[in-house]
């Protein structure tokens, strides 16, 4: 395998099957996630979350890269009722976000054979510390609101269920599929996390209250009840994979975050700011502002 190239910035619509050439696997992380952030133009997260990954896994295919590891997400789980998930269940994506997810894997799979053997990993929702931190997944901002502020303040009912997973025992999951037998991975889905690791919203506030002295916890009702609402086995990954550890827990990554949020010198003003804010950030910078939502958004058909 070729020593990796720093210096190269790319965008995956326009990689050319020349510049994977060489290489044994390819770990596809880009794309347009977070919520909104995907809800300000339907077409464009479309153009760059499906489009531009079967493009990209189009040119691993042709350059003759063994394997291809796919970034999914359990948000595609969408709505589940009581139901605890596993991967061949029901699907029911309420984001354009998870819509992309849910295609690019039906797609991904055409394109398997003897010499193309796609992954996909439907990670939990992320949390932890990390050099690119992210403040809008829903531990790591209880967290920044409770270290700011003290207080917490939960615009719905606390009531929805999320599986959550360190970025870092993601990290070590996709390292794991990469090198692990073909005959075990080939074309195969994992949801990738622990099933201890499902919380309600409001669990993980009072985490967060536990962790932060004197941090209250609030519920407004203000806001609309979230649509997104799943809890999620994650069975077969442990069963496949019985060598692997998950190496940290919601209450274990909450004391991180709150020991570098003060080592770092997390603030109310850099938490409002566009820092830590991708979607501010864009239409502060960009001309976001005049992408209006599509009425109508071409999707390949199901």
């Amino acid at each position: 395998m070729p020593e990796a190239d720093e210096s190269l910035i790319a965008d995956i619509s326009t990689l050319t099957p020349r510049d994977l050439e060489g290489y044994d696997a390819v770990i596809h992380l880009a794309g347009l996630s977070n919520d909104p952030l995907c809800e300000v133009d339907p077409g464009l997260t479309w153009r760059v979350n499906h489009e531009g990954s079967m493009h990209l896994a189009r040119c691993a295919k042709e350059a003759g890269v063994q394997r291809f590891l796919f970034s999914s997400s359990c948000s595609i789980y969408g709505r589940a009722g009581d139901k605890v998930l596993a991967e061949g269940d029901e699907l029911h994506p309420v984001t354009a976000y998870g819509e992309t997810k849910i295609v690019s894997e039906r797609e991904l799979s055409e394109l398997a054979g003897d010499s193309f053997s796609p992954v996909y990993l439907r990670n939990a929702t992320a949390y932890g510390s990390s050099p690119r931190l992210r403040l809008d997944l829903v531990l790591n901002n209880l967290m920044a609101w409770g270290y700011t502020t003290g207080d917490i303040h939960i615009m719905s009912d606390g009531t929805p269920w999320r599986p959550l997973v360190h970025c870092r025992d993601i990290a070590r999951a996709f390292v794991h599929l990469m090198t692990a037998p073909r005959e075990v991975v080939h074309d195969q889905v994992f949801n990738v996390g622990t099933t201890e690791e499902n919380y309600q919203v409001r669990d993980l506030a009072e985490i967060v209250r536990e962790i932060i002295p004197g941090c209250t916890v609030s519920y407004t009702g203000e806001g609309s009840p979230d649509s997104r609402d799943y809890r999620v086995d994650f069975s077969k990954f442990k069963n496949t994979f019985p060598d692997f550890e998950f190496k940290h827990t919601v209450r274990s990554g909450a004391r991180d975050l709150a020991r570098d949020y003060e080592r770092f010198g997390m603030t109310l003003d850099l938490l409002n700011g566009p820092k830590f804010g991708r979607l501010r950030a864009l239409l502060q910078n960009f001309a976001f502002e005049r992408l209006q939502p599509a009425k109508e958004v071409a999707k390949p058909a199901s």
